[in-house]
């Protein structure tokens, strides 16, 4: 018994919930669930793999080389020239 509910009291449900929603309704939903669940293991599968790859990878290519930020705002100099017009 699960928790005091028995086979019986469990058809019961099953069979009000077939007669709200029917059955191609609950075939749909059974459907996009499982590929729902289908689509998590795939993603989960990927990740492990990608893993190992990077676990492969040589610790030489972990490195990174942090480049000062020299950064050009090209909108914000045409304002700057912009403005600098308007003063003239």
């Amino acid at each position: 018994m699960l928790g005091g509910i028995s086979i019986w009291q469990l058809l019961i449900v099953l069979g009000i919930i077939i007669l709200i929603f029917g059955t191609k309704k609950l075939r749909n939903v059974g459907t996009d669930l499982g590929g729902a669940i289908k689509g998590f293991k795939k993603a989960v599968h990927e990740e492990d793999k990608d893993d190992e790859k990077k676990d492969a990878e040589p610790s030489h290519a972990k490195v990174a080389h942090e480049e000062p930020g020299n950064t050009y705002d090209v909108k914000a100099e045409e304002e700057r020239a912009a403005r600098n017009e308007e003063r003239k």
